[in-house]
């Protein structure tokens, strides 16, 4: 899926597994980031700005951050305050048991998704979400988160365009993208919402249904185009 383009892990990427970074698992999640800082550096340098690496920290169990202590219940996340993405590696299993997604691409689109935080982040984004979250209700919290995380879903759909036609380094078939859905459905709100409580309760949603992750990765997917990717705007999510 994707090309072996680089054997070492960047400096940026820091393994607190026990495999380390000689660990195939980690070489993949490293290829994975360094398509996505060649992708945004392209973007932002396209825009007028500079793309600042994020760093990525692979981990099992637990991990402090400046989020706060990070842990395999939380999933992949994105902590603004460090500029780090972390990804305990279970969450990898997970998807291919609990979420029946198998696969490389699904794994590169969960990195690409936290990566398309990072991008929120360095365009103030993820800032004025916190200022506005702050002054409202829960319920339109849980909104706007919304619209935050479906935006990250099409950033991903974005990288990967640009990874595959620009790049030449992502070779996406018919099954990868089939593989990516299954998943961004399997981690819907309402999906995982159904699973646990047996019920929907659309007002605490705060990542998007399955419908809505899949149109805003697929959007991004097909268009390559950073401003195809404003939900703060959209009528229709």
């Amino acid at each position: 899926m994707l090309g072996d383009t680089t054997r070492a892990v960047p400096a940026q990427t820091r393994s607190t597994t026990r495999s380390g970074a000689d660990d195939p698992e980690t070489q993949f999640v490293a290829r994975v980031l360094k398509s996505t800082e060649d992708v945004w550096a392209q973007q932002f340098q396209q825009m007028g700005k500079r793309y600042v690496q994020p760093k990525l920290v692979l981990y099992r169990g637990t991990t402090p951050t400046q989020c706060g202590k990070g842990d395999a219940a939380m999933g992949p996340f994105y902590c603004p305050p460090d500029q780090r993405v972390y990804i305990d590696l279970s969450f990898f299993d997970e998807l291919a048991s609990r979420f029946r997604s198998p696969g490389q691409f699904p794994q590169a689109y969960v990195i690409a998704h936290e990566i398309g935080h990072h991008v929120q982040n360095l365009l103030g984004v993820s800032g004025k979400v916190a200022q506005m979250s702050a002054q409202m209700s829960k319920r339109d919290a849980n909104a706007l988160s919304v619209r935050t995380e479906l935006q990250a879903d099409c950033l991903a759909g974005v990288w990967a365009y640009h990874a595959q036609h620009d790049q030449g380094r992502l070779r996406l078939t018919d099954r990868d993208v089939e593989q990516a859905i299954a998943a961004a459905t399997a981690i819907g709100d309402d999906q995982l919402q159904r699973q646990a409580r047996g019920r929907i309760v659309p007002d605490s949603f705060t990542h998007g249904s399955s419908e809505q992750r899949v149109r805003w990765m697929t959007r991004g997917l097909q268009t390559g185009d950073v401003s195809s990717c404003d939900t703060f705007r959209a009528q229709q999510l």
